[in-house]
């Protein structure tokens, strides 16, 4: 996964999509694209533990003569390794991770950040936040109840589900394309009534860090 496809760039065409829909719709959308939801030391820390252990294999078997003072700090030195390793890579920390921990990293993420950009305030219940998590390879999609009520439950489920996709092999310009389909639903079903004020800013949000 290379989180340079979620650059500058990508910033501006989300926000551009996110400024079109909502001329189309009341429907106020917020896009967050992070870096990773949860916190991976025990996957760092696995990783430095395997390292170690293959480490020590190899010297407990190993044909080779290593003195014994030496044997501890080089599995100290080989565990630092791998957990540096490991935290410098978001394919090993997601296949030293279960998946429920990843889902519910993304879930928790997503929900944080419905109420802390005030997705949850909008005088109409209209707010929607598009989530996208890179390392957890999960988008969480939040709508308030103004949306939920708007859309027909089937073709709203059928527009999360495409969109969702999305994070199983993320990519900006897809995301983009996905958020403009589903901003044709919304237009469709939540149409601009002209007495909705702009009440979150229309910017996508990408922290890769």
């Amino acid at each position: 996964m290379k989180r340079a496809k979620f650059d500058q760039a990508a910033s501006d065409a989300l926000a551009r999509a996110v400024r079109d829909i909502e001329k189309d719709t009341d429907a106020e959308i917020v896009i967050v694209v992070r870096g990773r939801s949860g916190i991976y030391r025990h996957a760092d820390y696995l990783c430095g533990a395997i390292v170690a252990l293959i480490g020590l294999i190899f010297v407990l078997l190993s044909p080779f003569e290593f003195h014994t003072y030496w044997v501890p700090i080089d599995v100290i030195l080989l565990f630092v390794a791998g957990a540096f390793l490991s935290s410098r890579s978001d394919l090993l920390r997601r296949l030293l991770t279960a998946k429920n921990f990843r889902a519910q990293a993304a879930r928790n993420g997503a929900a944080a950040m419905f109420y802390e950009a005030g997705i949850a305030n909008t005088h109409a219940e209209n707010g929607l936040l598009i989530y996208l998590s890179l390392l957890e390879r999960r988008l969480e999609v939040i709508a308030d109840r103004g949306i939920l009520k708007a859309v027909p439950p089937l073709k709203w489920n059928h527009s999360v589900f495409e969109l969702k996709q999305i994070a199983q092999n993320p990519d900006s310009e897809k995301l983009v394309k996905a958020v403009r389909d589903l901003g044709c639903v919304l237009a469709e079903h939540m149409p601009p009534t002209g007495e909705n004020p702009n009440e979150l800013a229309d910017g996508a949000r990408i922290e890769l860090k």
